[in-house]
């Protein structure tokens, strides 16, 4: 099936941009760990390829890379002594530290100028050519790499990923006030974790509270993207390499022994495939004209 046109925006290059063929940036953080990051970046890229974009999706997670397992990718990027050639799977083009691993359950143990030159070194010296998004998965907190990437990269902005309740709010309040504070727009937030639907009652109960995503999309003066439910699927198939977004229609794979998964996902009333894909688009380009906090 043939995919519409689609303006993407473009963000302005500089001449010392370590990524100067990709038009647009964009960071999936959060103050807080365990919030889903990863598993909004990789469904996120996902569903921009799924929309017929060049897409590329960088771990900047030195020390706890989740995009290998979330993508079932393995195995050492190739180097024509110039430049590194990135892993792919599903036509996005993947680096991650976890590539670079012998062991994957061992430790990096690195100071911060050491994880500034892999940062940087996983931007300029990776062959990422020509795309259209190049999507970064942040480790949580305010440190060394967010700082890395506001003083190195012109990212149109950032989707900041939060759940529900209070003790996550409290650290991702901290990461929108650093963002504002070096000049990176916040595109939106995504809500992970929002409810759960049980599958006996047909009930919805919110296990972690409620309204937390909006909690932060006000404080950042950005839209609320949408609110990820507490789905075993999504989960399942994360942890298998298969990101859930696969499944929606007309997606070019082998559904060979996903039962009824794709049934299931349909169900799923967020906009989370080409919808929310949309939606960052549009929000990257008001991004780029209106910062948020102006």
């Amino acid at each position: 099936m043939s995919q519409p046109t689609i303006q993407v925006p473009t963000r302005e290059i500089g001449a010392d941009d370590p990524v100067p063929g990709v038009k647009n940036v964009i960071l999936v953080m959060s103050g807080k760990g365990g919030v889903g990051k990863s598993t909004v970046a990789t469904n996120l890229a996902l569903s921009l390829k799924h929309m017929g974009l060049k897409v590329g999706l960088l771990d900047a997670d030195i020390y706890g890379p989740s995009i290998p397992t979330m993508l079932g990718v393995s195995g050492q990027p190739m180097s024509d002594g110039k430049k590194i050639q990135p892993l792919e799977r599903f036509g996005v083009k993947l680096m991650s530290i976890g590539f670079l691993l012998e062991d994957a359950k061992s430790a990096v143990v690195w100071r911060g100028p050491m994880l500034h030159g892999a940062l940087l070194q996983f931007l300029k010296d990776v062959e990422w050519g020509e795309l259209d998004f190049l999507l970064l998965d942040l480790p949580p907190g305010t440190g060394d790499v967010a700082l890395t990437l506001s003083q190195k990269v012109r990212s149109n902005g950032a989707v900041i990923v939060t759940t529900p309740q209070e003790v996550a709010l409290q650290d991702v309040y901290k990461s929108v006030s650093m963002n504002q504070k070096v000049g990176i727009p916040i595109v939106g937030v995504v809500e992970n974790e929002s409810y759960f639907v049980c599958g006996n009652c047909n009930e919805r109960h919110e296990l972690f509270g409620a309204g937390g995503g909006q909690k932060i999309a006000d404080f950042a003066a950005a839209p609320l993207l949408g609110q990820i439910p507490l789905y075993p699927e999504i989960r399942k198939w994360g942890d298998a390499g298969v990101p859930v977004v696969l499944f929606m229609e007309n997606y070019d794979i082998d559904r060979s022994g996903y039962h009824d998964t794709h049934d299931t996902m349909a169900n799923i009333d967020l906009e989370y495939g080409a919808a929310l894909a949309a939606i960052v688009i549009e929000s990257v380009a008001r991004a780029a004209t209106e910062p948020p906090w102006a």
